[in-house]
C-alpha cells in the first residue's frame, strides 16, 4: 500500500466525512461505557449528510483562506482517504480531529502527520481532547509531549473524554 500525505481539497469534503464515521465505528464501540455501532450512527451519523458535508467543505475552504488558522492534512492510499488531521489556531492551537482508519495504522504515517502539524504550530502551546478509553492514542500524544490535564468531559452525556495539552517548546524528547 502506497500511502500518501496531502493537503485536503473541497471534493475530499464526502470522503473525510465518511472516513470520520469509519473511524468513530473502528474505534469507539465500547460496551462497558455504553456505546454501540447504533449509538455512534445515532450520534455521528449526521456528519455523513448533506450537512456534514458541507460543514467539512467550509472548513477545507477556510484553510485555503487562513492557512496560518486552520489546518487538514489528509492521508491518501489511492482514491481513498484513510486518515485525516486537522487543527486550528484562535487563542490557543487546538489538534483535532485526528483519525486514522486501521489499514492505515503502525505504518509511521500519525508520525508524518504529526510532524507536518507540529512545524505548522510553531511550537504554541496546543490543546486536544481524546477518548479516555483510546489508550493508543494517549499513548501516541504522550510521545510528543502532551499531558492530561485532569479536565474531563461526556461528550453527548456518554463518550468520556480527557483534556491533554503540550507546553509551547518541546523539549521533553519527543520523537517526530
Amino acid at each position: 500500500m502506497d500511502f500518501l500525505i496531502d493537503g485536503a481539497r473541497a471534493e475530499d469534503a464526502t470522503a473525510l466525512a465518511r472516513t470520520l464515521l469509519a473511524a468513530w465505528l473502528e474505534t469507539y464501540p465500547n460496551p462497558a461505557a455504553g456505546i454501540s455501532e447504533a449509538w455512534i450512527r445515532a450520534h455521528r451519523g449526521d456528519v455523513v449528510t448533506s450537512e456534514g458535508i458541507a460543514q467539512w467543505q467550509g472548513f477545507i475552504e477556510e484553510v485555503d483562506r487562513q492557512p496560518g488558522r486552520r489546518f487538514c492534512r489528509v492521508v491518501r492510499n489511492g482514491d481513498e482517504i484513510v486518515g485525516f488531521l486537522c487543527g486550528s489556531r484562535a487563542e490557543v492551537v487546538s489538534l483535532g480531529p485526528m483519525y486514522m482508519l486501521q489499514q492505515a495504522q503502525g505504518r509511521g504515517i500519525g508520525r508524518q502527520l504529526m510532524a507536518a502539524f507540529l512545524a505548522w504550530a510553531d511550537d504554541e502551546p496546543i490543546s486536544l481532547w481524546v477518548t479516555a478509553y483510546n489508550e493508543r492514542a494517549i499513548s501516541f500524544y504522550k510521545q510528543y509531549g502532551f499531558e492530561d490535564t485532569g479536565e474531563r468531559r461526556l461528550w453527548r452525556d456518554r463518550l468520556p473524554n480527557v483534556r491533554m495539552t503540550r507546553a509551547s517548546a518541546p523539549q521533553r524528547g519527543a520523537r517526530p
